[in-house]
Order: structure tokens, then sequence, then C-alpha cells
């Protein structure tokens, strides 16, 4: 049985000064809030929509 991998991805800025576009990733992800830890497994998806706001989150493999 193969494990996949995960990240941990932290929002670490503000949505405020954002597209709609970005705000939609952040919401698909699953942040609320700044500060906000969360666990996804990683896929091209998630690595596509971390892409996109990568400049408002801190990424770590879990």
């Amino acid at each position: 049985m193969s494990k996949n991998k995960e990240l941990r991805i932290t929002q670490v800025k503000s949505k405020i000064a954002c597209t709609p576009n970005q705000r939609a990733n952040l919401s698909g992800l699953g942040f609320t809030k700044t500060g906000q830890t969360v666990n996804r497994i990683d896929s091209p998806e998630i690595r596509g929509m971390i892409k996109k706001v990568s400049h408002l989150v801190r990424v770590e493999e879990a």
C-alpha cells in the first residue's frame, strides 16, 4: 500500500487586496482566515492552486 504525500499549507498574508480568482483558490484550499493551516494530499490540482496564490501561503511537506 503506497502512502500519498501530504502538504501542510499555511496562509501567511491577507486576501483583502487579491483578485476574485485568488480568493476562490484560497477558499478551494480550505482557508477561512489568515494564519490558518490546512493539510492537503499532494496532487497536480492542489499544486496548481498553490502556484496561483504562492505569494499568500507557505508550503511544507508533512
